[in-house]
């Protein structure tokens, strides 16, 4: 491989070239770094499917504080070559049996990968969530219904369940403040309450601050208008309602904030499990409006709390 002239470190033959290196006939992305080393010197899923030559090229996405922390342990001796190379090939995501855990996502887009259990046994909600903690991260897992979950707290006795919300949550450490303000989660009647509290605990979990606005439907209006001043404080509103949908709109044309829009699938025959509510919020005439899929209280919280990011 020809030399670069911002290597930033060579390493028995490990070589670590800075983001706007190239490689391939293109530069890499930015933030992406590559890494060099001889062939067979780390797991095949580490290879690049067109590496050539002796050695391959391994490009990914890395914090630079623990790239300069693993690469000092390798100059004090404290980290061999192999534990080098193995570690720097696992930074992206941990190779699990049946699972990719990506334990990198915390730091390309700020929070840590959230893990679906629906459709997942214990032992891989487990394994998952161990993998997660060994990479220094936080780990929250949605669908989770009470018996997966006592199932789960046999294994993991400190993982905390949410049964409202059917939220398993451990975390790695205290959860500073975040963002630029407050995110109302706001429902139309008590029946939305799983999916609204899906969202706030989200939004907890990232480091939000949020303020609950429950019970507020437009079938009793002055119950909304009485917490005006609390929905005017809002960055961000996450507004869930079934039956018809029509809250959202009402709260899109009381502030000048975005209003995430999440249908539930609470209703009559003629609401067609929320997609009556989910059609209506898509037809809203407030401009201020998005909508999430049915029951979604976790994709609202996510784009609520990028929303309300710094």
């Amino acid at each position: 491989m020809v030399s670069h002239p911002r290597v930033l470190g060579t390493y028995s033959g490990a070589r670590i070239y800075p983001a706007d290196s190239n490689w391939g006939g293109g530069p890499a992305s930015p933030g992406v770094w590559f890494v060099w080393a001889g062939a067979g010197s780390v797991p095949a899923l580490a290879r690049s499917p067109d590496a050539t030559g002796p050695g391959f090229v391994y490009a990914f996405r890395v914090d630079l504080e623990r790239l300069k922390s693993l690469l000092a342990g390798y100059d004090r001796g404290e980290v061999s070559r192999e534990e080098l190379l193995e570690r720097l090939a696992r930074l992206p995501f941990d190779n699990l049996v049946d699972a990719r855990v990506d334990t990198h996502r915390g730091l390309r887009q700020g929070r840590p990968e959230v893990v679906l259990g629906l459709g997942k046994t214990a032992d891989q909600i487990v394994r998952i969530v161990n993998s997660l903690e060994a990479a220094g991260s936080s780990a929250l897992v949605t669908r989770v219904e009470p018996e997966l979950a006592r199932a789960v707290q046999a294994v993991l006795p400190d993982i905390v369940y949410q049964p409202g919300a059917r939220l398993l949550v451990r975390r790695s450490g205290p959860v500073p403040v975040r963002g630029r303000g407050t995110v109302v989660v706001v429902t139309a009647g008590t029946a939305d309450l799983p999916v609204a509290e899906e969202a706030a605990l989200v939004l907890e979990f990232f480091g939000d601050k949020v303020e609950r606005l429950y019970d507020v439907g437009v079938a009793g209006l002055h119950r909304l208008l009485a917490s005006l001043d609390v929905l005017r404080s809002a960055e961000v509103a996450v507004v869930v309602a079934g039956m018809e949908g029509a809250l959202p709109s009402v709260v899109g044309g009381l502030i000048a904030r975005p209003v995430i829009a999440v249908p539930t699938s609470i209703g009559y025959g003629a609401s067609f499990g929320g997609v009556t509510a989910l059609l209506g919020m898509l037809n809203s005439c407030a401009s201020n409006v998005t909508v999430v899929n049915i029951d979604n209280g976790f994709g609202a919280a996510y784009v609520a709390s990028l929303v309300n990011s710094d």
